[in-house]
């Protein structure tokens, strides 16, 4: 697929030519990631760079075969170019499926499905497994961002067409880009996830002091159990990574993905790769019983944020999934500034950890007309249960009334 535009001017030398490539091993990393960090497409709260939006990580999926053909992700990445300069792109795949995306539709297959339709492909722009808010409309350094964004959208629609795609999913967007997305006549659909903020505390202790006093007992309490067996943590990160950390964190990943899903998503490969690529960025919790390692969490670190992604264990032990997933985050954050902690989706229960709920946009665009219209029914009801949902989660956080 490629097609070609003209800015106001419409001088030659401001053509764009719009393509879909079949993987970032085609598009040179500089180039990917000026996009991705561009300051232009930033609202509060973004950081500059989002690792999972990164060459490093989104290669080391298609190199891994975690995301291939025959996984049902087949990368077809949209990119826009002026006079062979990559100026926009989004990272786009055509799937057979819905898993892995963790904004579901599911139903929405069912339905056109039974009206003697086909729902399968589609094209999904998003970070394959991993229900983060990043940037999906990548947009290069003095670019102006609504025609790069105006550019990609025709793009995901013209690739549409050619691949006879029945719709676009575009999932853990940025807010800004929903808006556009939705100025573009894409359907918008909003979530909800816990997050955790640094609201200035300077340690974990002072994050307890904003809490309820009942609430702040039960967090020690747990903390105190889930280390009473004699387990000690660590953080690892950098090149303090040894292989063995690797070996034994991929076996509690694998041992606990088997049992929740059937089948993990991602195999050891892509580990390597990215602990080979990014290990900066990667933060390992890992816990040990006895001299040997019995559990752990990998989380990546952002500019802003800390993001919880896998986690496993090979025993159980009373609160120690909290302990390693969620308050060993807050730590790490606190002593090294970062502002928030998001550890994944769903989860109530992390809501009496301390965290609070926050919502993720996703855009939809969809080419059957009967189906388009039922889902914006749909949307425009759930949007309203969503945020209900999310008032309620919030008179339900363990802080402090004054807080």
């Amino acid at each position: 697929m490629e097609t070609a535009s003209r800015t106001q001017d419409d001088a030659p030398a401001a053509e764009l030519h719009v393509r879909a490539v079949p993987g970032l091993a085609r598009i040179p990393a500089a180039a990917w990631d000026a996009c991705a960090t561009s300051p232009e497409t930033l609202s509060a709260g973004d950081e500059t760079f989002n690792p999972f939006a990164s060459h490093a990580f989104l290669s080391a999926l298609e190199e891994s075969g975690c995301v291939s053909r025959k996984t049902g992700w087949l990368p077809l990445h949209v990119t826009v170019e002026r006079a062979g300069k990559l100026v926009g792109a989004a990272p786009c795949y055509l799937k057979s499926h819905s898993q892995g995306e963790y904004v579901f539709d599911q139903g929405w297959a069912e339905a056109i499905e039974r009206a003697g339709g086909a729902y399968y492909p589609k094209l999904q722009v998003s970070v394959p497994f991993t229900p983060v808010t990043g940037p999906r409309f990548l947009i290069a350094p003095g670019e102006a961002p609504d025609a790069a964004a105006s550019a990609i959208v025709a793009g995901l629609r013209a690739l549409r067409a050619e691949t006879e795609a029945s719709s676009i999913h575009v999932t853990f967007m940025r807010e800004r880009e929903w808006d556009q997305a939705g100025a573009l006549g894409l359907l918008q659909r909003i979530d909800q996830q816990f997050h955790w903020e640094n609201r200035g505390y300077s340690d974990f202790d002072a994050f307890l002091g904003d809490l309820a006093s009942r609430k702040r007992k039960a967090i020690k309490r747990e903390r105190r159990e889930a280390l009473s067996n004699g387990i000690t943590i660590e953080h690892v990160t950098g090149p303090e990574i040894t292989e063995a950390h690797w070996d034994a964190f991929y076996e509690f990943y694998v041992d606990t993905g088997a049992r929740k899903w059937g089948r993990p998503y991602l195999n050891k490969k892509f580990f390597r790769l990215i602990g080979e690529r990014m290990p900066e960025r990667i933060l390992l919790v890992m816990a040990q019983r006895e001299g040997r390692w019995i559990a752990g969490a990998i989380n990546f670190i952002g500019d802003v944020a800390l993001y919880g992604r896998n986690w496993g264990c090979v025993e159980d032990h009373p609160f120690l999934h909290f302990e390693v997933c969620y308050y060993q985050a807050i730590e790490f954050a606190l002593a090294h500034g970062l502002k928030r902690v998001e550890a994944g989706a769903q989860g109530e229960h992390k809501l009496a950890r301390g965290y609070r709920p926050v919502a993720m946009h996703s855009a939809h665009d969809i080419a059957e007309p009967s189906l388009r219209r039922a889902v914006a029914g749909y949307l425009e009801r759930e949007r309203g249960y969503v945020q209900a949902a999310m008032d309620e989660y919030a008179t339900m956080t363990p802080f402090r009334q004054e807080s």
